[in-house]
């Protein structure tokens, strides 16, 4: 069993400035990437949800991180629904947004015409090849919005990622519960089956009509992705506040050590099994991940799948 156990960021404000984690003089973005890499053996890269990054800065991540790396890429917000600054367009794309939406604060794909959506698409692809062609690119994350239902149109929108990226391994993260409802479970699993999708199971705060349950379940051969949120329940909806502060929540061991077994269950149906600390509050999730890595009995040799 190969698993591979990492955080959802190694950039976020609050370990660089608040903890210990990288040693003092590691100041620049290659320090820092060489530094968690040599602890870790994959992390997701956050930073392309806000804005798609470029086949240069791919190349970089690959020339920073060793030979078995994994990095998951969070797809461009454009893609799933989100809304996104007109600014993080590319510039001559940036010119075509029709001028009802040009002083917009934000735009969604539906604002834009058609073959300007396919071209980020393609743009979007040819950045993430470098990552692909060193064999380092774990896969691609969609995350869906908390309005992204489980509702025949949004079937289709999944039906159609595999046509997007052909060559990717692509995994499916949802913000609903409708999708993991006892009435659509099954269906939403097989879907996913279906067009070689990963679940991404998740641990999260409970209780919401958002909240989707930690079913944890294989939908490809390939890869089997799990992403721990915390369980922060009085900040899972408050609005105002930073992405650190809502997913602020240190497990204690009793609560990682109930998923080993899960886990370890889950590695068995799969080549890789990635598991992401997202408690991105100050080093919660690095401490999270050593922890749980520990208990899976993984040793995190540095660069290298655990074999478990």
């Amino acid at each position: 069993m190969s698993i591979l156990v990492g955080t959802s960021s190694w950039t976020d404000p609050t370990l660089v400035r608040d903890t210990g984690f990288y040693p003092p003089g590691a100041s620049s973005a290659e320090e820092r990437l060489r530094h968690y890499a040599s602890i870790f053996p994959v992390v997701e890269v956050d930073s392309t949800f806000y804005a798609p990054p470029s086949p240069d800065v791919a190349r970089l991540w690959v020339e920073r991180t060793p030979p078995r790396f994994r990095m998951e890429i969070k797809s461009y917000g454009l893609f799933t629904g989100h809304p996104v600054r007109p600014g993080t367009l590319w510039a001559d794309l940036r010119r075509e947004v029709p001028v009802q939406y040009k002083h917009n604060a934000s735009v969604y794909a539906g604002h834009l015409p058609g073959d300007v959506v396919d071209e980020a698409w393609t743009r979007f692809d040819r950045a993430l090849r470098p990552l692909h062609d060193a064999g380092k690119l774990g896969a691609v994350v969609f995350q869906w919005p908390p309005w992204f239902t489980a509702k025949r149109a949004n079937r289709e929108q999944l039906e159609a990622l595999r046509d997007r990226l052909p060559d990717y391994r692509i995994a499916v993260e949802f913000r609903h519960g409708s999708w993991l409802s006892e009435g659509d479970r099954d269906r939403t699993l097989e879907l996913l089956e279906k067009y070689a999708l990963t679940y991404v199971c998740v641990d999260e705060p409970q209780g919401f009509k958002t909240s989707v349950p930690p079913i944890v379940a294989a939908t490809t051969a390939e890869l089997a992705l799990v992403r721990f949120h915390g369980r922060n329940a009085d900040n899972w909806q408050r609005k105002g506040i930073t992405a650190a502060e809502r997913f602020r929540y240190l497990y204690d061991e009793d609560e990682l050590r109930a998923w080993v077994k899960p886990l370890k269950d889950l590695a068995v149906e799969v080549d890789e099994t990635h598991v992401l600390m997202n408690n991105c509050y100050q080093d919660y999730g690095v401490r999270n991940a050593h922890q749980l890595g520990s208990l899976l009995g993984e040793g995190l040799q540095p660069g290298a799948p655990a074999e478990v």
